[in-house]
Order: C-alpha cells, then sequence, then structure tokens
C-alpha cells in the first residue's frame, strides 16, 4: 500500500486530494490516480497525476488544431492533478509523471477517442512547465491548456 499521508508536495490542495479524495474518486470511476514510486521504497509516493475523460469545446482550440475536426466537442484526457513530492522536485519526475499522461492517452486511442491531452494549471507557473512541453492555452480560460495528440497512424 502507498503511503498516501506522508506525501506533500507543498500545496495543500493537492496533498489533500491524494490523501482524502484520490480513493474515493477512483472507486467511483471520476478519476484514475496514477503514482509514482521508487522500487527500493515502493511504499513513498513521488509524485501522482489524476487522470480522467474529458472534452473541450472546439473554439478552445487554436485555429490550426481545429483543421478537419467534426463541429462538436473535442474528446479528450482530462490531467486534473499534478504533483511531485517537496523533497523529490527539480529530478524529472513531473516531466516523467506527463510523459505517462501522454502514453496512457495515446494508447486509449486505440479504444476510445482521445484527440488532446487536458490540463488545468493552478498558477502561471503551472502554466509555464506545461508550455515547457508543448501544452497549448486554450481560447477561453489562460490556465486550462492542452496538448494536441495529433491524429492516429
Amino acid at each position: 500500500m502507498h503511503d498516501r499521508t506522508g506525501f506533500s508536495c507543498g500545496i495543500a490542495a493537492l496533498d489533500d486530494y491524494l490523501r482524502m479524495r484520490a480513493g474515493q474518486h477512483q472507486r467511483d470511476g471520476i478519476t484514475t490516480t496514477h503514482v509514482l514510486i521508487d522500487e527500493a521504497a515502493p511504499t513513498r509516493i513521488l509524485g501522482y497525476c489524476a487522470l480522467s475523460a474529458a472534452q473541450l469545446l472546439l473554439h478552445d482550440l487554436t485555429e490550426a488544431d481545429r483543421q478537419r475536426l467534426p463541429a462538436y466537442p473535442v474528446p479528450a484526457m482530462r490531467m486534473g492533478r499534478l504533483a511531485v513530492s517537496a523533497a523529490e522536485q527539480g529530478k524529472g519526475y513531473g516531466q516523467l509523471l506527463v510523459g505517462h499522461a501522454v502514453n496512457l492517452a495515446l494508447s486509449v486511442r486505440g479504444t476510445l477517442g482521445v484527440r488532446v491531452l487536458v490540463v488545468d494549471a493552478k498558477d502561471a507557473r503551472a502554466a509555464a512547465f506545461y508550455r515547457a512541453y508543448g501544452f497549448r492555452p486554450t481560447a477561453s480560460a489562460a490556465l486550462t491548456l492542452y496538448l494536441p495528440l495529433g491524429r492516429a497512424r
């Protein structure tokens, strides 16, 4: 079992989510929480991300990203939360979690439509983190960003 109570990223809302809501949300089919652990200490959580199904309104995409898409909401996967333990920040774990979410979104495309990965950044610093990985701000909210996943091959 993972030690959720020992996790602290420095942002109370993210710590509280993992401790008090993640399990219930997973059981209720709202989100799945994916934890990053060190195999040498498997109960210790280094970071986590929470994923769920979502949609993004077509007009929220850039004009270039709207090309060839039908005129209804765009199927998406939402990374609702991403956090790395305060003691482990700066070690690339955030990048690993983003990569994990992208890989899952791409693998889900084999059975369910997913065109973009959406994130709701907590603040401008978090938004800059996501922009460094190619996320683009939506037209309706500067802190809601999306990453186009391209067309399936």
